[in-house]
């Protein structure tokens, strides 16, 4: 990476790139090692987590060349993280289970945060808001779990799931009958998120990874799909140029051998 960002003989595409334009790629590779290891491709995941790893390297040479911290500061930070917050390993504190453990983990991260001089004490403090939106209402309903704000089951999360679906309804009907209002199309777009929010946590209560189960999702739709395609294809013509109906009829077609 050095060589790579070396002013005299260098990549000319690796100078120009700084901490922003370097960090969509690192959540690309990171999306990318996630889906090898959905897939099972443990070859796939090794190359993947090589180029994560790239990632790391090309972020710390950038923070190197400012004078800022280098690799083995990044090794040296997360060993001493990793020891400071496993107490019950590296020291002579012991817990029971993971749970346990986790409550331990917050703890002494709040502990981190009081010691850099952070005056958030909320529950919800240091909850990234650079993760992806999904991921972070998990985390924002977990943190308020722990304080008691919770369902106490998936039922109230599903009747509260389906009250969400009737605002939604209600307000498509708003956006329906003044399109131009800019009002009811924020509002509109407040309900959906309300009811990606409860979806989310409905998820939680189930004990369901958001990202695994939406990624499934994806994967089955696109698998269908192609199928619908290749169907199309076999009688002569594309889904493009065919009505909803006919469209509908293989995809149904496709469901029933179990694609």
């Amino acid at each position: 990476m050095a060589r790579l960002r070396d002013p005299d003989g260098g990549c000319p595409w690796d100078l120009e790139q700084d901490f922003s334009t370097i960090a969509p790629y690192t959540i690309e590779e990171a999306y990318e090692v996630a889906d090898a290891i959905d897939r099972g491709d443990l070859p796939a995941l090794k190359d993947e987590l090589g180029d994560l790893l790239l990632q790391v390297v090309f972020h710390a040479r950038m923070a190197q060349e400012q004078g800022a911290f280098d690799f083995g500061d990044v090794v040296a930070a997360i060993c001493d993280k990793m020891v400071r917050r496993h107490p019950h390993v590296f020291g002579d504190r012991r817990v029971p289970d993971a749970q346990a453990q986790t409550a331990s983990w917050e703890a002494i991260k709040r502990a981190e945060r009081e010691a850099a001089g952070d005056a958030d004490t909320s529950a919800l403090a240091g909850i990234s808001r650079g993760l992806p939106e999904w991921q972070r209402a998990v985390k924002l309903q977990a943190r308020a779990a722990r304080t008691g704000f919770d369902w106490p089951g998936p039922q109230p999360v599903i009747d509260k799931l389906h009250e969400e679906i009737d605002e939604v309804r209600a307000e498509f009907a708003a956006v329906a009958a003044a399109p131009d209002d800019a009002r009811a199309q924020a509002r509109l777009q407040e309900e959906i998120g309300d009811l990606l929010f409860v979806a989310a946590n409905l998820a939680r209560h189930a004990k369901v990874d958001v990202g695994a189960a939406l990624r499934g999702a994806n994967h089955k739709f696109e698998r269908r799909f192609r199928a619908m395609e290749a169907l199309a294809a076999a009688d002569g013509t594309t889904l493009a140029g065919l009505p909803l109906e006919r469209q509908e009829a293989y995809w149904n077609r496709v469901k029933a051998e179990g694609g």
